[in-house]
């Protein structure tokens, strides 16, 4: 059975930018850029409109910026798409905002074609697109100011639960951890629900950044 193409809405205020995603992404039989938007606000309200699977989102754009349209889509949506933001640098500011509003990872805007479709293919079927040694950088600049004190969530964790959120913080996929604690796809995913419940992530990503801020991880580099 085919599946209908996965429909991707293009965030950039940069036409150029947008013209070339598009060509990279609908080159792939199963991708369908259904709608651009030139600014945050346009995002928002594309986005509402048209329901899209995956969302590439400028990080920085005029008035609304990529993380406030993030913020907005994730908490006006019910059945809200998966947000990949979209930046010039790896260690930036705005891409650890996003990341905590409740993007699903983010993508340099030097990627590959290759990098960029298999990062919306990966985030469509509930992954993260997490990069671990960034992820550490930022935490490492932006949670330094996080209490001390590690997280009361912390102590709640199972330690198996403890041992798939180290092992999700090194970028592993679900199927990747089943494989290194010797249990099937179904158990992971089970860990990971009860992770996200006890560590009130939306997701995977925040999941990561929360074991950091949280004390759980080390937030040096």
């Amino acid at each position: 059975m085919n599946r209908p193409p996965l429909r991707v809405v293009l965030a950039d205020d940069e036409r150029m930018v947008r013209t070339a995603l598009r060509v990279i992404l609908e080159a792939e039989p199963d991708l369908d850029v259904v709608g651009e938007a030139t600014d945050g606000a346009e995002a928002v309200s594309l986005v509402r409109a048209l329901a899209p699977d995956v969302v590439l989102m400028d990080v920085r754009m005029p008035g609304i910026d990529g993380i406030r349209a993030t913020e907005q889509i994730l908490a006006t949506m019910a059945e809200p798409p998966r947000i990949v933001v979209v930046t010039t640098f790896e260690n930036d500011s705005y891409v650890y905002g996003a990341l905590r509003a409740g993007a699903a990872g983010f993508l340099l805007k030097r990627a590959d074609p290759d990098e960029l479709i298999g990062a919306v293919r990966l985030v469509a079927r509930g992954d993260s697109l997490l990069f671990p040694a960034a992820v550490r950088s930022l935490a490492a600049t932006h949670a330094a100011g996080a209490p001390s004190a590690t997280a009361p969530w912390v102590r709640r964790l199972t330690d198996r639960e403890a041992d798939v959120l180290r092992l999700i913080a090194t970028g592993l996929s679900n199927h990747e951890v089943g494989e290194r604690l010797g249990v099937g796809p179904q158990t992971v995913k089970t860990h990971v629900a009860a992770i996200l419940a006890k560590t009130g992530s939306r997701d995977r990503t925040q999941a990561v950044i929360a074991a950091y801020e949280g004390g759980f991880l080390m937030r040096k580099g």
